[in-house]
Order: C-alpha cells, then structure tokens, then sequence
C-alpha cells in the first residue's frame, strides 16, 4: 500500500512539473500580442534634410538618399499572416521608380561591379502582395551588396525575421546600409558602396539589432547581435521614433538572445 502511494504521489509530482514547463514555454514562445502601439506615422518620417527623400510603398516605407542612390533605411510591420503568399520572384528584374523625381541607380551602375544588388526590404517578406513584392524590385531599394553575404547570412537572418512574425503574430522591422569609412568607394555613377548592413527587430515587447559587413564571412548570428541603442549610436538614425519616449527607452536598452531563439 505504501508503494503504491509513493508511485500515485510521484505521477502526480510528474505531472505538476509537466504542467509547469508547459506553462513556461507557452509564456515565453507564444504570442501573446503586442502592448505597444507600432503604427508608423508619417509626421514622424519626414526628413528634416535635402538630400533624403521618403517614399511610401504599399508594404513599407524607404528613406532614400539621393546622394548616396542608396536607401538610407527600410521600414515595414511583417505579420504572421504576411509569410506567405503566391507572389514570386519570377521575371522581376530590378528598375527605376518612374513615379519619383530623384536620381537613382540603374542596371549599368551594377554590371560588371562585383557587387550583388542586395534587397533591404527582400521580396520574399511581400508573398503576400504581387504589387508589394513588385515594388522591391526598384532601385530605391537596393544596394551594392557582397553577393556571398546577400545568398549566405544576410538570407538567413531574413528567413530568421520571417520565423519571428510567425513566433510572435508580427513584428517590426528596420533595416539599411552603414557607410563609415566608405572602404569600397563607389560604382557606376557614384553609388556609394556601403561598408555594412543593418538590420533591427521588434516583436514581443522586446527588440534586437545586428550589424553585418559587406564582405563574405561574419562572426555568428549572436556576435553580430546588439541592442538596438548600440546601434542607433552607430547609425544616427532614431530607428523606432514612432513610440514614446519612456517605451523606447525600455525597449531598446538591452537585448535577450534566448527571447529570439538565437
């Protein structure tokens, strides 16, 4: 009788645990909506310099150097929804934006340069739209990228993002090019070639950003990670300025690799 009481009280201690690790992963790896307002605004957008120009597509917004004929910044929110679709990539080429009034790169700046065009807003995150997905075939949103980065590690933190909008229901995305010391000058009729790529996330209340230089190899995903105010310094650029001050300055400061499976 004994026993059989010590067996039923430790199936019974199984079974709690069980319930409590359940429990565990269900809050941390499950979505359970955003508290933060993500909605981008476009007061918030609107440069305060020449030489930039935003231009809002029907999935994301770009802030375009003219200067540079590189997008100083993409920004979109990618739902988990938005993952998949029935666009693709077939007979889409990159072009000029014919429906903006600025100076831009074209095929001939690219060929024979060495360097990739490189999506900051990729087309595989617009499946959902042949419109969209159409979109991110112009130059506005393209740069001089090293074609083993934009088929290597770049593609997989893209594929990475992808898997955090289903993660968490949706998520925030940033991304654009750093130029520094501008080591690889330019191509064609002066597109600036830039010497890294930026990309930031925010999704679950928390956020991440990871810089990757425009060369092959990188460190890891993780070495490559860093909170989003590290890479505000870095950049310039106030990446998130559509939320308020006390909510930014909570969700930028720090970064959790575990949050984001990494």
């Amino acid at each position: 009788m004994i026993k059989k009481r010590t067996k039923r009280k430790l199936v019974w201690l199984a079974v709690i645990a069980l319930c409590v690790i359940v429990n565990y992963v269900r809050t941390t790896y499950r979505y359970t909506g955003p508290e933060v307002d993500y909605t981008i605004y476009d007061d918030d957008l609107v440069p305060d310099n020449p030489s930039l120009h935003i231009i809002k597509y029907s999935g994301y917004y770009v802030m375009y150097n003219r200067e540079w004929k590189l997008p100083l910044w993409v920004k979109y929110e990618l739902t988990a929804r938005e993952t998949s679709g029935e666009s693709t990539r077939t007979g889409k080429n990159f072009k000029r934006d014919r429906t903006v009034d600025i100076e831009q790169a074209d095929d001939d700046d690219y060929r024979n340069s060495g360097w990739s065009r490189g999506h900051m807003a990729p087309a595989a995150d617009f499946k959902w739209s042949e419109e969209a997905m159409q979109e991110t075939f112009y130059f506005t949103n393209c740069c001089p990228q090293n074609q083993s980065l934009n088929a290597g590690q770049w593609e997989t933190l893209e594929e990475k993002v992808r898997g955090w909008a289903n993660r968490f229901g949706s998520v925030q995305v940033v991304t654009g090019p750093l130029i520094m010391n501008n080591e690889y000058g330019t191509i064609g009729n002066n597109v600036v070639v830039p010497d890294a790529f930026f990309k930031a996330v925010l999704a679950g209340n928390q956020s991440i950003a990871f810089v990757m230089y425009n060369r092959p190899e990188n460190e890891n995903m993780q070495r490559c990670a860093m909170s989003v105010d590290e890479l505000e310094s870095l950049s310039g650029i106030d990446l998130f300025s559509e939320m308020d001050n006390d909510t930014e300055a909570r969700l930028e400061s720090t970064y959790t690799l575990h949050h984001w499976g990494l």
